[in-house]
């Protein structure tokens, strides 16, 4: 078996229109066209080949942490996504940096769902 990439995230959510909020406007994810599925959600770009899924009407809870479940998503600059989160006042711990010298910072979505956030050097 050859894995060539992660093709995407799925997360479950509650409200799927809060989610897209949040995707779309604090982390300027690229919404794209969904599958008419028979179950609410939707579908985000992440980067050039990978996405993000949305799946409506979670009712169990949410069990993420920044050391366990979460996704990382690679940033230019964290200290500038810091900034940003802040003028868009969303919470976030960090930066700090791993032991091997890439910059992270956590969120959460409206869920519970961890994101990282990290500057790895190319």
């Amino acid at each position: 078996m050859h894995i060539k990439a992660v093709n995407h995230v799925a997360l479950h959510v509650a409200d799927v229109a809060e989610s897209v909020a949040f995707y779309g406007q604090v982390l300027d994810l690229q919404p794209m066209p969904r599958p008419a599925f028979d179950f609410p959600g939707a579908w985000f770009r992440i980067g050039t080949d990978q996405e993000l899924h949305l799946i409506g009407d979670r009712t169990e809870a949410v069990r993420s942490h920044s050391r366990g479940t979460h996704f990382a998503l690679h940033v230019p600059d964290v200290e500038a996504a810091g900034r940003e989160l802040r003028g868009k006042g969303i919470a976030f711990s960090g930066p700090k940096t791993r032991p091997d010298g890439i910059l992270q910072i956590f969120l959460q979505d409206p869920d519970g769902h961890y994101i990282e956030l990290c500057e790895v050097k190319e």
